[in-house]
């Protein structure tokens, strides 16, 4: 069973990996660049930006798609990213919780 000073540490690199994971960004665009949505590695919208001069008023069903391809494959990405931060703390707490069998 994981003592005391393994579960403080546990917890310490879980608070650097969460703003590690704050700083971290994923850019993604839809449409050639009409929506460009920026994610944190928490999966947090960090910006969203529109390109009027690719957008056709006309047809809003275009724009909305363009949103929803963007939003899917943005978060696919930041979720991702995370994995792969993660990993080693999964890794260490793994090791951890078999100790307590």
């Amino acid at each position: 069973m994981p003592g005391f000073k393994e579960q403080m540490a546990m917890v310490q690199r879980a608070k650097k990996l969460q703003k590690e994971l704050s700083k971290e960004l994923v850019e993604v665009e839809a449409g050639d660049g009409a929506v460009v949505i920026q994610f944190t590695g928490e999966l947090k919208v960090e910006s969203v930006k529109i390109d009027p001069s690719k957008i056709d008023l006309d047809h809003p069903e275009e724009l909305e798609g363009w949103i929803k391809a963007a939003i899917r494959d943005g978060l696919k990405e930041a979720q991702d990213v995370a994995t792969e931060k993660m990993k080693p703390m999964l890794g260490s707490l793994s090791g951890m919780m078999g100790g307590m069998r």
